[in-house]
This record gives structure tokens, sequence and C-alpha cells, in this order.
């Protein structure tokens, strides 16, 4: 007997409809028919069956060929007018050749012949079953395709395209993320959603991979929807093969990541891809702050709140969404056909950063106070970069508000500038063109020059005698000025061999905080100890200070020369009384400032008196600056200042001018 076993495996579920109408025949049968089958019911002609049949379902019906009232052949017509898939098997007691032909046209799946012989049932049987096996399996396959195919239509962005790669099918979120409708997208090449980003070497790996190696291609695409957006999908593009391995169509199943990139990436992909955009770009105050009180989950929920409060604060501007940029960092943006009034727009702007300044933000254990730093860009180009320099501007001016147009431009172009002043430095170094005037400092007492201030000058190509404000700062943030700040003290020190003044020579902060230029000074005084009484070193004043301790030892050490200590520009600026203490120095220069106004001002006058009876009373000497004429001479010697410069006595000049 054929696989006895696997066909009662098989078959016992199965529901059978046995029909016969020979009592003895079908008692005799049945009992057969119950080995296989657990579920068996029975009729005893076509009528009863069909009756039957209709109130059940059956997976397959044995029925005898000749019976009364209706034949076998008449039951099976209409069974499979009711039921195209269930199995039909005859019961004949003949070899009944004319009932063949007719029962394949109806789809009799095979025939039994009596008395039925088990080793012909159990063949039969075999048969049978295995197609309702293969039929269930298929079945099952097909809902789990069709399952997958609609939860994959739900979740994803679906489309296929010909060979040639025109669209023939989009699903719903296709349409929805492009912004496409489906017959916008039908019959045309997906070059319609690609943008111009990407590189072509992806393109051609992609096609390599699915038309010629006929493999599936994955990678992270990025699209542009009809209003320009950019948005990313993950993306899965295979190939459909015919039984002969050719390709029919592609497939692509994608998925919106978007929102898992970066949103610095998306802010900046957004810019990149319109014109007519303003851009809000928000900072939490004094987040640096928060860094160090709170934990990073902490600071990621303050920070995601914020998202959150800022998304809902200015929905009224429009905005279409809020990108969380890190570091307490935002950034919005507003399309500038909505906001023709930008005046209006900043007032409003300005209104929401006060109301965010009076609101808390609730979290889970406390409340946050929150005020924000907002920079607004919305004409010019490179706004971002712009926005952020706004930013880093009130940070350091400590206001809240800033409209940064074309601040990136203003950035580039001062840094073209300063890249022309560092070439035309280094060159100037290069051929000895950096060098040392000196301005006359004259006694008030005797009208005679007690002092010569040495001032650095460059001269360019074009023989231009250049003051240090066109080069100066620039070379701060180069290694160029340490070796300028050399060349000076050689300068200097070499004057004091031609002269019999004192030579005063300008000190910063990042001078003395220099070790290179430190041991520089110390080795010129070493060499030049028959001098070093007539140097005076002129500190100048500095927020940026930030080794007190090395200017102090550096002042100890100077001092044992026998050099005097100048404290310019004293008087405005940063100057404090305490410092004097640190310094202890012989000479406080008054601040320009205070000089050039001293005709007109009163309060000029009162601080310079004030400084000077100081001084008196410190037995340390002042010097006033800025003496362009004999009036604010007068007024200087008549409040008691030691000593006088300016254009009055004389112009800076170069060293022959002075010893000749």
């Amino acid at each position: 007997m054929k696989h006895f076993d696997e066909i009662v495996k098989h078959s016992k579920p199965l529901k059978l409809l046995f029909v016969e109408d020979n009592q003895d025949a079908r008692e005799m049968t049945a009992m057969i028919l119950e080995d296989f089958f657990d579920s068996i019911t029975i009729a005893v002609d076509g009528v009863d069956a069909l009756e039957k049949f209709k109130k059940s379902t059956f997976d397959i019906v044995i029925s005898d060929v000749n019976m009364p009232n209706m034949n076998g052949l008449e039951l099976f017509k209409k069974i499979r007018e009711i039921d195209q898939s269930v199995s039909l098997i005859f019961l004949s007691a003949h070899n009944e050749e004319n009932y063949f032909i007719e029962s394949i046209h109806i789809g009799v799946d095979s025939y039994l012949l009596k008395p039925i012989d088990l080793e012909q049932l159990s063949n039969t049987l075999y048969r049978v079953v295995q197609k309702h096996r293969f039929s269930l399996e298929s079945k099952k396959n097909l809902l789990l395709l069709q399952e997958y195919q609609e939860a994959v239509n739900e979740s994803s962005i679906v489309s296929k395209t010909d060979k040639k790669g025109i669209i023939t099918f989009v699903n719903d979120a296709f349409c929805k993320i492009s912004g496409y409708r489906r017959e916008e997208l039908i019959g045309k090449n997906h070059n319609i959603i690609r943008h111009p980003d990407n590189p072509k070497s992806m393109f051609e790996d992609m096609w390599n991979t699915i038309k010629n190696k006929k493999s599936i291609w994955k990678g992270i695409v990025k699209n542009r929807a009809k209003n320009g957006k950019s948005y990313y999908t993950d993306s899965l593009i295979m190939p459909i093969l015919d039984l002969n391995g050719d390709i029919v169509e592609y497939i692509s199943i994608r998925n919106d990541i978007t929102d898992i990139m970066s949103p610095a990436k998306q802010l900046t992909d957004a810019i990149k891809n319109s014109n007519d955009l303003i851009l809000i770009y928000i900072k939490i105050e004094k987040f640096d702050i928060l860094e160090e009180f709170y934990s990073n989950d902490t600071l990621e929920m303050i920070q995601e709140k914020t998202k959150n409060y800022l998304q809902a604060k200015f929905s009224c501007c429009n905005i279409d969404k809020v990108y969380q940029l890190g570091n307490g960092e935002y950034g919005l943006l507003l399309h500038k056909n909505g906001f023709t009034d930008k005046n209006k727009l900043l007032q409003k702007v300005k209104v929401i950063q006060e109301q965010i300044k009076e609101d808390k933000i609730d979290l889970i254990d406390f409340e946050y106070d929150i005020s924000v730093l907002i920079s607004i860009v919305y004409d010019g180009s490179r706004i971002l970069e712009s926005a952020k320099l706004g930013i880093k501007q009130l940070l350091r001016t400590g206001d809240y508000f800033i409209v940064a147009n074309n601040l990136a431009k203003i950035k580039y172009d001062d840094a073209k500038k300063n890249m022309e002043i560092v070439s035309m430095i280094k060159k100037a170094i290069s051929n000895s063109r950096i060098v040392s005037y000196f301005q006359p400092i004259i006694d008030n007492k005797t009208m005679k020059i007690a002092k010569y201030e040495s001032l650095v000058r460059l001269i360019d190509e074009n023989d231009k005698v250049l003051s240090p404000y066109f080069f100066l700062e620039t070379s701060k943030k180069t290694n160029y000025y340490t070796k300028i700040t050399n060349i000076v003290l050689e300068y200097s020190f070499d004057v004091l061999k031609h002269c019999r003044a004192d030579i005063s020579i300008n000190l910063s902060a990042i001078d003395i905080e220099q070790k290179e230029t430190r041991e520089k000074i110390l080795q010129l005084l070493e060499n030049n100890k028959n001098y070093t009484s007539r140097i005076v070193f002129e500190l100048l004043e500095d927020e940026d200070v930030r080794e007190f301790e090395i200017i102090k030892e550096f002042i100890k050490n100077v001092k044992t020369y026998g050099v005097k200590i100048a404290i310019d520009d004293f008087g405005a600026g940063y100057s404090n009384f305490e410092r004097l203490l640190d310094y202890q120095p012989d000479i406080l220069k008054i601040d320009g400032s205070l000089i050039k106004n001293i005709e007109t001002s009163a309060y000029s006058i009162s601080v310079v008196k004030s400084i000077v009876t100081f001084a008196k009373e410190q037995n340390i000497k002042t010097i006033a600056e800025f003496i362009e004429n004999e009036s604010i001479y007068n007024i200087v010697k008549e409040l008691g200042v030691d000593y006088s410069q300016g254009y009055y006595f004389g112009k800076p000049e170069p060293l022959m001018n002075i010893i000749s």
C-alpha cells in the first residue's frame, strides 16, 4: 500500500462527502473510508448529496455514477458550479467509457472501481490528498504574500518600473512623500524625484547590481519632492525574473528615514534647495552652564521639550518644523512670501522672545526657566553661516537679538582681507620692511626730548608706511606677531647706542606670556647692561591677561636691570588701581581719549587731575598723549603732567632722523 501513513496524516483533517444509493455497498465502503477520514458525511443519492453539499463545505466528494433521481455526472456538474476546488472521485461498478469524456470536461479527479480495492483506493487518495496539500500550501503562501504585500504597502514607499526604469506603479505612500499625483508619476522616469546631490557612482553601482548581477541593491537615497524639499529613504531595489531568469520589471521598497537623518544636514539641504527662506536661529541662553549641572539624559530631555515648545510658540509664523541641532541650538525656516513686511516679522519674533522669558518648561521633576538668543536672517546669501555668526556675536556682546543679514559675506570679506594682510606681513618680514619709528616725548619742565617711543611700522611694496592699525591685530592671529615683536625689540635696543634719551617699548600681555619673547627680552637686557636704565616697557592694558603671576614675575626680573615700567592708556578701558599695586609702575601714560577732549570736557580735566594727584602721591611720573596743539599742552602742563607726547612736538620718524 502506497505511503499509507503519509496519506492518513494528510487525509484525516479533510471533510468527505460519500454518495452511494446501495445500502450494503454504502455501509461496506464507509467502513473502509473511516480508516482515512475523520469527517465523513453520507448521502443516499444525488439529490440528497447536493442538498448536503450546499449546507456545508467539503474537500472531497466520492460518488457512485448510476443513481436514481440524479446521477453522479449531474451531481458533479452542479457541484462544480458551486465550488471549483473540491476534489471529485467517481465510484463505478463498470468501466463506463461513455462517461469518461464528459467527466473530463467536468474536472473529475479520479475513478474508483467497485468493489473497492484498498491498494487502488490508497493510490487514488494519495494523488488527491497531495493535490489538497499543495493547494492548501499555495493558499497559505498566497495569503501570506498578500498580507506581506498589504503590510509593505501600508508601511513602505513602493514603486515598480519596467526594464527601462519607467514607472508603472506607485502606492499612496509614494505619492504622499513625493507630493506628486499618481497620474503625474506613471510613465515617467524615476529621475522625476532624483536629487542632484546623489553621486553618479551610486546609480552606476545600483544599475550594475540589479541589471547585470540581477541582485538586490540596498542604499540610502536622497530624493526631492515636487515642492523642492529633500527627503531621505532607505531603499531596496529588486529585479523580478521570469522562469527563464530574464528580468521582467523592478520593484523598489523604501522607508522614509528623513527624521533620523542629522537635523543639521536636513536644515542645510532645506536651505540649499530654496532661495526664498527666512532663517530664525535660536540658542538656549547659558546652555554651557546647564551642561555642568545636568546629566546627558536630562539635557536631551530639556532640548526635546524646548523643541516642542518652540514648535508651538512659533506656530503663528507658519514654520514647517523646528530643527534640533544640538548644543541647545535650533533652526526654524519661514517662506519670505509670507512676510512682505520684515519689520512686522522682526517685531513679532521679539514679542515671542519676550514671552519665552516669562514662560517655564515643565520637565519630569522640575520646571525650567528658559530664555533664548535669536539670530534672524532674511536677506543675503549663506544664511545659515550668517545666523551662526550672529549667535557668536550675541555671546560676545551679551545681547539677545540680532539681524544677521550678510554676516557670512562680511566675515568672508574680512578673512580675504586678513589673508592679504598676512601675505603683506610675510613679505615685509622677509624683505626687512618691518621697522620701528620713534616719536619724541617732551619733559614739560625743560621742554626738551626726554624719551622716544618705539612704534612699529610696515613698509609695503609701494613704499607706503603703514601704522600698526593696518596689520598688527591681524598678525596676532598668526605666528608672525612674535617675529614682529622681536624685530621691534632689536630696533629699540639698537637705537640706545645712538641717542641719549630713554627708549619706550610697547609690550602686551600676549608678548609677556610668550616664553620665547620673555627670553628674547632678558637676553637683550643681558647684552646691553650699559643701556638698560634707559629702557621703559609700556604695558598695554589688556582684558585678556591670563597669567598675572607670569607678568608680575617678568616685571620683577626686568626691574633688576634698572628698566622702568609704564602703564599705557591709563584712565580708560580696563584701568584699575588694584593692578597698579601688582605692577608697581614708574610711569602712568594717560589715555589719549581723555587728553584730546580736554579743551572742552570738564570730565576729562577732572579725571586727569585725579590721576596726576594720585601719581604724585605715589611718586609715579605721568605722560599725556595726543598733544595736538599748544592749548592742550598748556592745560596738561598746568594740571601737573610730567611729560607730553603728540604731533604738536613731533611725528614718529625713522631711526636716522632722530640721531642726525
